[in-house]
C-alpha cells in the first residue's frame, strides 16, 4: 500500500490555513452591534479554529474507512441525512435565519443537513453507478436516482434554500453525465425541469434577485447592493490589494463578508494575485482528484473519487461566479474558507476520504476490475455511435 497523496494534503492545508487567516481579517473589527451583544474580535476566530480542529478530526476518521465501509453505509447514511432535514421544521430544534429554516441546534453551533445530503447522495451514486445492472442506455437506470433524488429536493426546497437545491441537482447530474448516460435522457431531464425552475425562481424575492443580478447598478442601495459592494471589493483591490486587514467593505459594507463573500474581500487585501493563488489550489485539489480516480481499479471507487472531487470544485466554482457576478446570489460558503462549520466538516471528511483513496488501488468488490471496467466504458462508447 503507498502513501497518501501529499499534494492534495497541502492544497487543504493551506486553503484552510489561509481560511482561519482571511476569518480574523474579516471578524476582528467589531461593530457597535456587535459590541453590545458581547461580540469581541476573538469570537468568530475562536469559533472557527475550534471547527477548523473538528474538521481535522472528521478528515482523519474518513482517512481510516475503507471504501467497502463507505459502500455499506450508502443506505444508512442516506436515511441519517433525510432525518436531519427533516429535524430543521421541529420547533427547538430547527434554527431559523433570514427567513429561512436551514440548521439543527447542536451544541455549541448549528449544523446545516443540506451540505451532509451532498455527501451522501454521492455515495450513493457511486455505489449505484458502480452496480452490474447500470446501463447507461437505459432510461430505467437513469431515472431511478432522480426520482430517489426528489424527496431531498423537496425537503430542501421548502427551508427554502434553492441555492443548495441546485447544487446538488448540478452534482448529480454531472455524476450521471461522467458516466456515460445517454444525453437525450439529460436533455429531456432538463426540458422537463425548466416550468419547476421558473416557478421557483418567480418567487418575489428569488425574482428580485435575479433583476438585481442582472443589473445590480439600478438598484446599488437595495436588491442590487451586495453585489454592488462585492465589485467595488474586487476593484480596490487591483493587481497586488490593500494589504492584510486593511478592507473597508469588511466594515459592514459587504454582508456576509465572511461567509458568502468571503472570495470578494480576499480579492481586496491580496488582489487579485490573492485569488489566483486560491484558485490554483482548487483547481491542484480538483486535478488531483481526477488523477487519483483514473487510478483506481475499482468502479465505486472510481466514481467515489469523482464525486467528491466535483462536490468540492462545484461549490468553489459557484462562489467564484456570485461574488463576481456571473451567477445570481446562492448563499453557498467557499469550501475550506468560509465561516461556517457545516460545509467544514463534510469537506474535510471527503478529503479525507480521498487520500486514503490515493493510498493505492483499493478492491471493495472482487468481480470490478480494472478490465471489466474498461470493457464497460468501451460497451457504451461502441452504443453511443451506433445511436
Amino acid at each position: 500500500m503507498g502513501k497518501y497523496d501529499k499534494w492534495l494534503l497541502i492544497a487543504t492545508v493551506l486553503l484552510v490555513s489561509f481560511g482561519a487567516l482571511m476569518i480574523y481579517s474579516t471578524t476582528s473589527v467589531i461593530t457597535p452591534r456587535l459590541a453590545h451583544k458581547g461580540v469581541t474580535d476573538f469570537f468568530y476566530f475562536k469559533r472557527h479554529i475550534f471547527t477548523i480542529i473538528i474538521g481535522f478530526s472528521f478528515m482523519f476518521i474518513a482517512y481510516s474507512m475503507r471504501p467497502s465501509f463507505i459502500r455499506k453505509m450508502t443506505i444508512p447514511l442516506l436515511i441519517f441525512s433525510f432525518f436531519l432535514l427533516v429535524l430543521v421544521f421541529i420547533p427547538h430544534i430547527g434554527v431559523s435565519a433570514g427567513g429561512a429554516k436551514r440548521w439543527i441546534r447542536i451544541w455549541p453551533s448549528t449544523f446545516q443537513p443540506s451540505e451532509l445530503v451532498k455527501l451522501s447522495m454521492v455515495i450513493f451514486l457511486a455505489r449505484y453507478m458502480s452496480m452490474p445492472g447500470y446501463r447507461t442506455d437505459s432510461f430505467v437506470s437513469f431515472i431511478k436516482p432522480i426520482i430517489f433524488l426528489i424527496p431531498f429536493q423537496i425537503a430542501i426546497l421548502m427551508q427554502p434554500d434553492f441555492g443548495a437545491a441546485m447544487s446538488l441537482a448540478f452534482l448529480t447530474v454531472a455524476m450521471l453525465f461522467l458516466s456515460g448516460i445517454r444525453m437525450r435522457y439529460l436533455v429531456s431531464l432538463l426540458v422537463s425541469a425548466v416550468p419547476i425552475v421558473y416557478l421557483l425562481m418567480m418567487e418575489p424575492y428569488r425574482f428580485r434577485r435575479i433583476i438585481s443580478f442582472l443589473d445590480p447598478w439600478k438598484d446599488p442601495q437595495g436588491n442590487g447592493f451586495q453585489l454592488v459592494q462585492s465589485f467595488i471589493a474586487l476593484g480596490s483591490g487591483g493587481i497586488t490589494g490593500v494589504g492584510l486587514g486593511s478592507s473597508k467593505q469588511k466594515l459592514s459594507y459587504l454582508p456576509e463578508s465572511h461567509t458568502d463573500f468571503i472570495f470578494s474581500i480576499i480579492g481586496e487585501e491580496f488582489g487579485f494575485i490573492g485569488l489566483l493563488v486560491i484558485m490554483t489550489l482548487f483547481l491542484l485539489l480538483f486535478i488531483k482528484g481526477i488523477a487519483i480516480a483514473h487510478k483506481a481499479k475499482d468502479e465505486f471507487v472510481y466514481y467515489l473519487t469523482i464525486g467528491l472531487s466535483l462536490m468540492i470544485a462545484l461549490q468553489a466554482l459557484i462562489n467564484f461566479s456570485v461574488a463576481t457576478g456571473l451567477l445570481p446570489t446562492k448563499g453557498l460558503p467557499l469550501p475550506f474558507i468560509s465561516y461556517g462549520g457545516s460545509a467544514l466538516l463534510v469537506n474535510m471528511a471527503a478529503i479525507g476520504m480521498l487520500l486514503n483513496i490515493s493510498r493505492g488501488d483499493w478492491i471493495t468488490i472482487p468481480s470490478c476490475s480494472k478490465e471489466k471496467m474498461k470493457r464497460r466504458r468501451a460497451k457504451r462508447i461502441l452504443y453511443d455511435k451506433k445511436i
